[in-house]
């Protein structure tokens, strides 16, 4: 298993996974890679990701063709190193590549195993210091790095476990809301319901640290890579390497006392309104529930409204035993 594989920028876990299950299988063995994945643990959406970074990278190569009887095929090979697609076409018809060492063996499907390996027959070293050359296709960060000199991130269940438990439910599901909000915006950045469900605390920890909507936004999709393989990874990612500090206990002090100052300096007059009833003066009140009238006007009306339903009572009442009365009259007669 050549170095490259293991410490790969670009590859996440479950491709890394899969190349390394598919590879140590025997060098007969014919299986197809969503059947690898499924004895691998690796879920539906999780393989196709992986299946997509393998090819991207080179170490997945498929031909699709159709049969003698019209039935369609499809033929995958794998190799250890990454191959283009004239390479791969020259290992899958059985001619060496050229590269060291060669995928493939002259007869058959043969990449799998790999020789035993050396100090002294190793053709893939650890590049000396851990320097590489940038991709422009990775994520550049402002200061000059790269996002994938950062290790590969964990599996999104996993996340529970980095999430902080002192943020207040209210942050939590604004957070939520937040992540939801930048993922239907950003086409790159689509995260499922168990995604947003898993990363909601890390967004409602950076609102408990006084960062806004727009900050958590401007962050998840500034310098964005071209193509994003795992949108949970890269969120979760810079949600926790770029959260803004906790403030100060005396930071925390003059925001308390900032916000007393306002409520201090608001008139009280600011959230009243003028009474629309009929008044010598103007009349102003505090509405509860969207009133146009004081409660005075209120109380004068239903009390209006009252009498009004009495007397229409009462000269129902009194029709009523006139009618009663001719009747009875008429009855006699």
């Amino acid at each position: 298993m050549p170095n490259e594989i293991i410490r790969h920028p670009r590859l996440s876990s479950d491709a890394v996974r899969l190349l390394t299950w598919a590879l140590s299988m025997a060098d007969e063995a014919l299986e197809a890679l969503s059947d690898t994945a499924k004895r691998a643990g690796i879920g539906k959406s999780a393989f196709t990701r992986a299946k997509r970074e393998l090819a991207a990278e080179g170490f997945l190569h498929e031909w699709r063709q159709q049969g003698d009887g019209g039935r369609w095929s499809t033929e995958q090979m794998i190799s250890n190193v990454p191959l283009t697609a004239e390479e791969a076409d020259q290992a899958r018809g059985g001619r060496p590549s050229g590269q060291s060492p060669a995928t493939g063996e002259p007869k058959g499907r043969a990449v799998g195993r790999l020789p035993k390996k050396t100090v002294e027959n190793n053709p893939n070293p650890p590049s000396p210091g851990g320097t590489r050359r940038p991709d422009p296709a990775q994520d550049e960060r402002p200061d000059g790095g790269w996002e994938g000199d950062q290790p590969s991130p964990a599996p999104a269940p996993a996340l529970t476990a980095t999430a902080p438990s002192t943020v207040p439910a209210p942050l939590v599901e604004r957070g939520g809301q937040a992540l939801a909000a930048v993922s239907h915006g950003e086409p790159r950045l689509r995260l499922s319901g168990h995604d947003v469900r898993v990363l909601a605390p890390l967004a409602g920890d950076w609102l408990q640290r006084g960062a806004t909507v727009a900050d958590i936004r401007e962050a998840l999709t500034q310098w964005l890579p071209d193509q994003v393989h795992s949108p949970a990874g890269l969120v979760r990612d810079r949600l926790t390497r770029k959260r803004p500090a906790a403030p100060t206990f005396a930071e925390q002090r003059a925001a308390d006392r900032r916000r007393v100052a306002e409520a201090e300096s608001r008139p009280r007059v600011a959230d009243m309104r003028e009474c629309r009833g009929e008044h010598d003066q103007p009349r102003l009140f505090l509405p509860v529930d969207g009133e146009t009238l004081c409660p005075s006007c209120r109380c004068d009306e239903a009390e209006a409204g009252v009498a009004g339903a009495v007397e229409a009572a009462l000269r129902g009442g009194a029709a009523i035993r006139g009618l009663l009365r001719a009747r009875t009259a008429g009855v006699a007669a």
